[in-house]
């Protein structure tokens, strides 16, 4: 006999987007169902972020070892025993998965459902033998990866981020097609392990990013042997185990013992029975309007899954925070995509706030550019930390509109920027805050310094100094 419940909120998917809609709405004592057909933290948790980074972790260690002598430090020659590299990754993995588990959120008071949801009209929800007929529902399925059109690709093997964790053995030299963050964090490391690593892109590198602090990143990899080759097509793959040959436009031939597939992401929205429920949907992903509504007005799509949204992790918690104020407290909301920072974490870091220059320059801002490099602040230099640099942009008064920071710790750095953009401030406000020294976050006060550097020179300035002398 198939069982019908009647929550408050269904949630559909948990990955990140997901749990935290579910957990901040059973913390408000809100009856909640939460659907996931595979593992509980999603991608985040089991082929993204989690692993990534503590892969690039791994790949950092062995780096410095090689790099230390410049500190007087003399190491042993490191080698690298990949298979304990992936043991690692797996154990951050473990460490982190109960904060997800269904165990967790059972405990918290969500009624968690393993298996495929399916809308069958604009309220109800079946999985398996259970109908959940809810107030509102959320749908948090995330994304997956893209596989371009390519001759031969289909026939694999090859590695996306869902894949390429399961690795035991280092790759002799390995093929990526895309240099989006994903394929250049990845290409990186594995150089850093050892492995030859050669990057394939379409167009060019870090292609969303401010392209002059992109090219720093680019600039780096290349001088840590990692081949970038940018405006190429790829016509054909053929692999097979051990072995991959790619062919470019031309002929060009380029061979390789692994292939990487690091081309976009693409909105996971197959099985859900949305046209059942009269939610219109495109290539693109789920559409929503500021509020992250959907065309029915009972459901709510955020994330990776929602079309045109910011797809990162700490995107998608965003707008489970906005859903949460509207849809338990009615409470108006707007989604603004300004205030999301986001990082790429290569070495250097690349991490970017609010509006690029470009972007500032196409609203119709008169703008105003601040830097500060790297090479210029103490604890930098303490480090042998001294490429990059601070932009910022700000209006011709002073309003910050966003930020670049490309250099060691940007991803850190970068926050200061998201919050004075979340508040509008003026740059006169970063001014003003005391940092301690020696730190890296010196960088951003003295770019914001930056912006009174001509009136240093004004001689109404250097009038009114010198007719205030005359007082003592």
């Amino acid at each position: 006999m198939a069982e019908t419940l009647t929550p408050d909120i269904c949630v559909i998917g948990a990955g990140s987007a997901g749990l935290s809609v579910a957990a901040a709405a059973a913390a408000f004592g809100v009856p909640t169902v939460l659907i996931e057909k595979h593992k509980m933290g999603g991608d985040c948790l089991n082929t993204g972020c989690v692993p990534s980074k503590a892969l690039l972790a791994a790949a950092k260690r062995a780096a410095s070892m090689r790099n230390s002598d410049a500190f007087g430090v003399t190491a042993q020659l490191a080698s690298v025993d990949f298979a304990k590299v992936h043991e690692h990754v797996q154990r951050v993995i473990a460490a982190i998965a109960p904060n997800d588990s269904a165990e967790r959120f059972t405990g918290l008071g969500v009624r968690v459902i393993k298996g495929n949801a399916t809308f069958k009209d604009r309220r109800t929800v079946a999985v398996g033998d259970i109908e959940i007929r809810a107030r509102r529902f959320v749908i948090a399925t995330g994304s997956a990866p893209a596989a371009p059109r390519i001759s031969g690709l289909d026939q694999g093997p090859y590695f996306t981020n869902e894949t390429i964790f399961s690795l035991t053995e280092l790759p002799k030299h390995l093929i990526v097609i895309g240099a989006g963050p994903i394929g250049l964090e990845l290409a990186q490391a594995f150089r850093r392990f050892g492995s030859d690593v050669t990057v394939l892109e379409a167009a060019w590198p870090l292609a969303k990013d401010d392209p002059e602090c992109a090219a720093i990143v680019v600039t780096a990899l290349e001088r840590e042997g990692v081949v970038i080759r940018s405006g190429v097509n790829v016509a054909e793959v053929a692999c097979a185990v051990g072995n991959v040959k790619v062919t470019l436009e031309g002929g060009e031939a380029i061979d390789g013992t692994h292939l990487l597939v690091a081309a976009g992401r693409k909105a996971t929205t197959d099985g859900l029975g949305l046209e059942a429920a009269g939610i219109r949907h495109d290539r693109a992903g789920i559409v929503v309007n500021n509020k992250l509504k959907t065309s029915n007005r009972r459901v709510y799509a955020i994330g990776d899954a929602a079309a045109g949204q910011l797809q990162f992790t700490h995107a998608a918690n965003y707008h489970a925070g906005l859903v949460i104020r509207n849809a338990l407290f009615r409470l108006p909301v707007r989604v603004n995509n300004d205030v999301i920072p986001w990082v790429t974490y290569t070495d250097p870091e690349l991490a970017q706030t609010g509006l690029s220059e470009a972007e500032a320059r196409k609203r119709g801002y008169k703008v105003r550019l601040l830097r500060w490099p790297y090479h210029d602040n103490d604890r930098a230099q303490a480090e042998r930390e001294t490429h990059g640099h601070i932009k910022a942009v700000t209006t011709a008064n002073g309003k910050i509109l966003g930020a670049t920071i490309v250099g060691a710790q940007a991803g850190e750095l970068i926050t200061t920027w998201s919050l004075a953009i979340a508040q509008r401030l003026n740059i006169r406000a970063l001014t003003s805050v005391v940092v301690p020294y020696p730190t890296l976050s010196e960088l951003g006060k003295r770019a914001a310094i930056d912006y009174f550097t001509p009136s240093l020179t004004s001689p109404w300035v250097r009038r009114i100094i010198a007719w205030l002398r005359l007082f003592g």
